[in-house]
């Protein structure tokens, strides 16, 4: 069950898509080894902004990925990568369909 979320948004500097692109396709490697991230997804909205929507079972799965791997190398590569500083959203989720 996931009962809390994360939605991040990423715009990505003048010429650095393809670099935000592979850096959030590294991060999906990372993700498999939290045991608390029910579900990770990145996600290109438009040529230059990405995001990730990611849930957890409860707030402290939320808070280890908060503090864990993936969030400390986007912080470590924001002010390369990134136009303005990643925008993250707390959200709750209020239903959800996983594969079982």
């Amino acid at each position: 069950m996931v009962n809390v979320g994360l939605l991040v948004t990423l715009k990505a500097r003048p010429g650095k898509e393809a670099d935000v692109e592979a850096f959030l396709r590294q991060g999906l490697a990372l993700a498999g080894d939290e045991p608390k991230t029910v579900v990770w997804f990145a996600i290109r909205l438009a040529p230059d902004t990405f995001g990730v929507f990611d849930a957890f079972g409860d707030e402290s799965g939320r808070a280890e990925h908060l503090a864990g791997p993936i969030a400390q190398a986007l912080m470590a590569n924001a002010e390369v990568l990134l136009a303005e500083p990643p925008r993250i959203e707390r959200l709750d989720v209020l239903g959800a369909k996983l594969p079982t």
